[in-house]
C-alpha cells in the first residue's frame, strides 16, 4: 500500500488560531489592538537587552494536551544524538590551544523528534504554518522578512530530554528559535543563556571560553513553564539545558524561523542534532554570510 506522504505546509484557511491561542488574552491577529501593540514592544525591549523574550502561558492548555499526546505518541521514533560535541559542532581542531573554546567537548546526549515525523493535522505544524505567527514573531525580534525554514529535518522538531540527558552550551546555526514547553521534567531540564555573547563580525573567544569554563557573570537563567513561549536569538547567544531528573520527560516545541529560507542545516549540523544528514544537506551547504563557526 503507498504511503500517504502528508502536506509539508497547511495553507492559511486551515488554521483557526484560537486552536491554540486565547486570543482575547493575546489578540496578535488585530494589528490595532493596543494589547498586541503592548506585548510586541515588551518582547522587542526584552530581545534587544536580553536576546531572549518570554510570554508566559502563550499557547492554551487544550493545544498543549494534543501536542504532548503527539510526543509521546512519537517519542520512540525520536532520534537521539549521543556524541561529544563542542558550542559550533565542529570537529577538534589539534591547531588551536587546548583551552580554546573550539576544543572544549561535552557529552550530549538528548532527542529530537524530528519535523518529518510530526503528524498531519499537528497543532504543532499549525502553529509553524500559521502567517498570523510569522508576522507577530518577525515585528518581536524588529526583523523582517522572516520567512519559515527550508530545514526538513529540524524547521520544527519536539527536543526531548530523559532523566540524565544534557544538553550542552552551543549556538544555534539558524538566526531565531521559538520554543514552546509541552512538558516539564520533575527537576532540572533548565534553560541558561549567555545574551549576545558574539556578534556577526566577533566570535568573542575569551567570554565564550569563560562561560565554559564555569563563569556565570555573563550567564542568565530562564525557568519556563508548560505553555509559555520563548522568542530567542540564539546563534549570536551561547545557550544549553542542564541535566533533566526524573520520570517526565522535559519536552520542548521548536519552530523555527530565518531570514535566508533557502539555507538549512550544514551536514555535521544536521548529523549531531536530528541524527541524519539528508541530501539537501550537502546540495545547500553554503557560505554564510555572517562568517561565524556554526
Amino acid at each position: 500500500m503507498k504511503k500517504i506522504i502528508s502536506p509539508s505546509t497547511f495553507s492559511s484557511f486551515e488554521i483557526r488560531l484560537d486552536e491554540f491561542i486565547d486570543l482575547e488574552e493575546f489578540p496578535i491577529h488585530d494589528l490595532t489592538n493596543p494589547r498586541r501593540e503592548l506585548l510586541v514592544n515588551d518582547c522587542r525591549k526584552d530581545l534587544e537587552k536580553w536576546g531572549c523574550a518570554h510570554i508566559p502561558n502563550f499557547i492554551t492548555n487544550s493545544a498543549i494536551i494534543k501536542m504532548k499526546e503527539e510526543a509521546f505518541r512519537l517519542i520512540n521514533s525520536s532520534r537521539r544524538a549521543h556524541k561529544f560535541v563542542n558550542p559550533y559542532l565542529t570537529e577538534d581542531d589539534s591547531s588551536l590551544p587546548e583551552d580554546h573554546p573550539k576544543r572544549f567537548f561535552e557529552e550530549r546526549t538528548s532527542s529530537f523528534i524530528n519535523s518529518d515525523l510530526l503528524d498531519r493535522d499537528s497543532v504543532l505544524r499549525k502553529i509553524y504554518d500559521s502567517d498570523v505567527m510569522v508576522h507577530f514573531v518577525s515585528e518581536c525580534l524588529n526583523v523582517g522578512p522572516i520567512y519559515r525554514w527550508a530545514e526538513p529535518l529540524g524547521r520544527n522538531p519536539y527536543s526531548v530530554m530523559h532523566n540524565g540527558d544534557y544538553f550542552p552550551w552551543h549556538f544555534d546555526g539558524n538566526d531565531f528559535t521559538v520554543s514552546i514547553l509541552v512538558n516539564e521534567s520533575n527537576d532540572g531540564g533548565v534553560f541558561e543563556y549567555a545574551p549576545d555573547i558574539r556578534t556577526p563580525k566577533n566570535e568573542n573567544f575569551e567570554d565564550v571560553k569563560k562561560v565554559l569554563q564555569g563563569g556565570r557573570d555573563k550567564v542568565r537563567i530562564l525557568s519556563l513553564k508548560t505553555g509559555d513561549l520563548q522568542i530567542f536569538k540564539g546563534r549570536y547567544s551561547l545557550h544549553r539545558v542542564t541535566v533533566a531528573r526524573g520520570d517526565e520527560p522535559r519536552i520542548i516545541a521548536v519552530p523555527t524561523y530565518v531570514t535566508n529560507p533557502y539555507l538549512v542545516n550544514r551536514p555535521h549540523h544536521a548529523e549531531a542534532f536530528y541524527g541524519r544528514s539528508m541530501p539537501i544537506h550537502h546540495e545547500r551547504n553554503l557560505e554564510r554570510l555572517d562568517n561565524l563557526t556554526d
